[in-house]
């Protein structure tokens, strides 16, 4: 999966003279909690809600309303932006498993997304991320879900999913990754059925140690 194919496209966006009063109207107008900054045609930053909180005096001020809102208004977005804000920006063609790690390395929960010439297609978030997830894994329908561990050895999965299908399941997806703790690959496997027990037996009788059968009604 693509990040065009679950970013917002056109997002909205701020430039470095827009004030934070403009700024946080138009993230409560339009729900959202980050803008890309704009200098001319190019992202040269991003700034969220707790960007713009962070801007605005204390509950605790003894400033009046008339008072706070012509210093919010006094406030650009160049003001509070960091200087040396590195700005992480990733392209639409790329996977959305890119994204995620560079959110998650650069400790950020949102992306814009340029094209080849540098120009603003979108905005990807976390959100997008966790529902990209949630649809990959097909956790929102009803299935059976499988737990079990195997070595690694070359043609396991062709061998498992070639039993699964010779008994007449459809596999919803399958994930495999290495336990470090008990040195061996542990593999999850969705079905479609809810009555999932010959396979539970076969994989028994592969001498594959199955940990968990769950089954999702919804």
């Amino acid at each position: 999966m693509q990040v065009k194919n679950r970013m917002t496209e056109n997002p909205k966006a701020v430039g470095l003279e827009t004030n934070v009063i403009e700024a946080l109207a138009l993230m409560n107008d339009s729900n959202i909690r980050r803008l890309p900054v704009m200098e001319k045609d190019k992202v040269v930053g991003i700034v969220t809600i707790t960007d713009l909180n962070r801007a605005s005096p204390s509950s605790a001020t003894t400033l009046s309303k008339h008072e706070l809102n012509y210093l919010l208004a006094k406030t650009k977005i160049k003001d509070i932006l960091p200087g040396n804000q590195k700005v992480i920006t990733i392209g639409p063609n790329n996977y959305i498993e890119t994204a995620a790690r560079l959110m998650r390395e650069n400790k950020v929960s949102g992306l814009p997304v340029v094209d080849d010439n540098g120009i603003l297609v979108g905005i990807i978030t976390e959100t997008d991320v966790f529902d990209a997830l949630i649809d990959v894994l097909g956790v929102t329908s009803p299935h059976t879900r499988i737990d079990f561990y195997t070595l690694d050895r070359p043609g396991t999965v062709a061998e498992i999913t070639t039993m699964i299908a010779e008994k007449g399941k459809n596999i919803v997806n399958t994930v495999a990754y290495y336990d470090n703790k008990k040195k061996m690959y542990k593999m999850v496997i969705r079905l479609e059925e809810l009555d999932c027990q010959d396979v539970v037996d076969a994989l028994k009788e592969r001498g594959l140690q199955v940990e968990s059968v769950i089954i999702k009604e919804y």
